[in-house]
C-alpha cells in the first residue's frame, strides 16, 4: 500500500493525482445538487480532442482517472527496476506524456458507447419549433382551437396546438408560421404564411 501512496504523491503520477482530486471534488458537487454535470461549455476543446458526443465533464473525467491509473501502475513499475534515479526520472518524463496518449486513446473509444446514454446536447424543445412554418391539420384556428404538424430540423414531425389571432383564417392545409409559444396554455401561436415569401424556398 505505501508503495502504491508513494508511486501517486511522486512525479510524474503526482500531476495526474491533482487533477483527480479537482474531478472527484467535482462530481462531489455535482451529488449534492451544487453543481451540474454539464455545466461545462462541451464545444470547448472536447471536439479538437476527438472526445466528443458526451458532456466534457464527463469526457475530461474519463481521460483524468485513465492516465492517473496508467501513469501509477507505471511508475510502480519504474521503482521496482531498482535503475539509477536519473534514469528513472527520464523515462517518468516519458511515461507523463504516455500514459495522456494511452488516456486519450482509451477515452475515445469508452465515449462512443456512453455519447448514446449521455448526450452532450440537450433534447429537443418546444421552443425550437419557433420561426418554422407548418400545415394546419383541422377544419379551423381560432384563439380556442387548432392543431398543426411541423417538421423539426432532424428531419421528424410533430403534432402540435395553435391557435390564431386575426381576420385571415386558418383552414384544413393551410401553412402557418410558429411565431411564439405560450407556456401557461402549451400551444402556439401561428399567423398565415405565404410559402412564395420564404427565403429559403
Amino acid at each position: 500500500m505505501d508503495e502504491f501512496i508513494g508511486a501517486a504523491r511522486g512525479f510524474p503520477t503526482v500531476v495526474f493525482t491533482a487533477a483527480l482530486v479537482v474531478v472527484l471534488g467535482f462530481w462531489l458537487l455535482v451529488l449534492c445538487g451544487i453543481s451540474e454535470h454539464d455545466g461545462f461549455d462541451a464545444r470547448v476543446g472536447s471536439a479538437a480532442w476527438g472526445i466528443s458526443g458526451v458532456p466534457v465533464a464527463v469526457s475530461a473525467s474519463l481521460l483524468i482517472a485513465v492516465a492517473w491509473f496508467l501513469s501509477l501502475s507505471g511508475s510502480v513499475l519504474l521503482a521496482r527496476t531498482g535503475w539509477p534515479g536519473v534514469l528513472v526520472h527520464v523515462l517518468g518524463a516519458a511515461l507523463l506524456f504516455a500514459s495522456l496518449f494511452l488516456s486519450w486513446r482509451v477515452t475515445r473509444l469508452l465515449v462512443r458507447p456512453l455519447a448514446k446514454l449521455l448526450p452532450d446536447e440537450p433534447g429537443p424543445s418546444r421552443l425550437d419549433f419557433v420561426g418554422l412554418t407548418c400545415v394546419v391539420r383541422t377544419g379551423r384556428v381560432d384563439a380556442g382551437f387548432g392543431q398543426a404538424e411541423v417538421r423539426a430540423a432532424d428531419g421528424s414531425t410533430a403534432l402540435v396546438q395553435v391557435r390564431q389571432h386575426g381576420s385571415d383564417p386558418l383552414t384544413l392545409g393551410s401553412t402557418a408560421l410558429l411565431y411564439a409559444y405560450d407556456d401557461a396554455g402549451e400551444f402556439f401561436w401561428a399567423a398565415p404564411f405565404d410559402e412564395a415569401l420564404d427565403p429559403r424556398s
